[in-house]
């Protein structure tokens, strides 16, 4: 017996599957993140730990800006959702740029560390500041990602792809970069309490 789907079922089962494998995906990188953080709070008994170490500034603001980057981009979905392209398309820039001055504000961060006498590497480093780098370099590698998609995403809406019946794309990058700011949200709370 043949099994036929309408048109709007498959769209469904397609946009289910997507959804899983980005799922699968998140919670991939989330074990990572674990795995890492574990490591840190393990390394806590050596010797060369920092005791008077304070985040930089910039990560404070970072923080604003990738939480602003969620509010957009979930702006963004919303605007679609009504047909209102202009809104949507004011949105997903308004997105790419507060993710581009997250990128910038967390490499003035590392300069500020490197100022205080902090380094990544070397003799001079320390396992405190080595695992920051590392965790933070990690998350802007995933955020690459999310810039690219978005950058994927501008594209497609600017060639009409995306209207109310059409908001895969758009869902699938909300679901990564809410995912992104919560990644970034936990990285900061640990490093805060944990450093």
């Amino acid at each position: 017996m043949e099994i036929t789907m309408t048109k709007g079922e498959h769209k469904a089962r397609t946009a289910r599957s997507y959804k899983l494998i980005l799922l699968f995906a998140m919670v991939s990188m989330i074990m990572m993140f674990a795995g890492l953080t574990s490591a840190f709070v393990v390394s806590k008994s050596r010797v060369d730990w920092l005791k008077d170490f304070e985040l930089p500034s910039a990560f404070y603001y970072s923080t604003l800006v990738i939480l602003g980057c969620s509010v957009t981009f979930h702006l963004a979905k919303k605007a679609i959702q009504k047909d209102n392209k202009s809104a949507t398309t004011t949105f997903l820039l308004a997105t790419l740029a507060l993710g581009i001055l997250f990128v910038v504000l967390q490499f003035v961060g590392f300069g500020q560390i490197v100022e205080n006498g902090y380094y990544f590497t070397g003799t001079e480093s320390s396992i405190t500041t080595t695992f920051l780098y590392i965790v933070t370099v990690v998350h802007l590698i995933h955020l690459a990602g999310g810039l690219i998609s978005l950058l994927i995403i501008i594209y497609n809406h600017f060639k009409q792809k995306y209207n109310s019946t059409q908001t895969l794309g758009i869902e699938l990058g909300a679901m990564y970069w809410h995912f992104l700011d919560f990644l970034w949200l936990y990285l900061f709370v640990f490093l805060y309490f944990f450093k």
